[in-house]
């Protein structure tokens, strides 16, 4: 059975800081949104898998985040922690039409 999606208004793409994160909520989701240097938006859930730092609020290098709190390297396209550290975050994927970023956010 395919799984239906819900495109959700994230914001506009030119306040999006760049490499820089921004948490939103979205439904009962906390989510951080990046727009990285090479102009890609991403979203992941905005809880690292270790202790649950915010990673809207971490270091962003390249496809990559920081977590704040214990400097895990998290891939943006994936989800996946970087070795040694092991784990990984929701990924969504991401649209923009008409300067408008969107969030598709799977259906229950």
């Amino acid at each position: 059975m395919e799984q239906t999606v819900r495109k959700v208004l994230i914001g506009n793409y030119q306040d999006l800081p760049e490499s820089l994160g921004k948490a939103v909520e979205v439904d009962d989701k906390e989510l951080a949104v990046f727009r990285l240097s090479n102009g890609n938006v991403k979203v992941i859930e905005n809880k690292c898998p270790h202790r649950g730092g915010k990673l809207s609020e971490g270091m962003v290098s390249g496809e990559h985040v920081f977590c704040p709190l214990h400097d895990w390297k998290i891939n943006l396209t994936d989800g996946l922690v970087q070795a040694p550290d092991e784990g990984c975050v929701k990924t969504y994927k991401t649209s923009i039409e008409d300067n408008q970023v969107y969030v598709e956010i799977p259906e229950r």
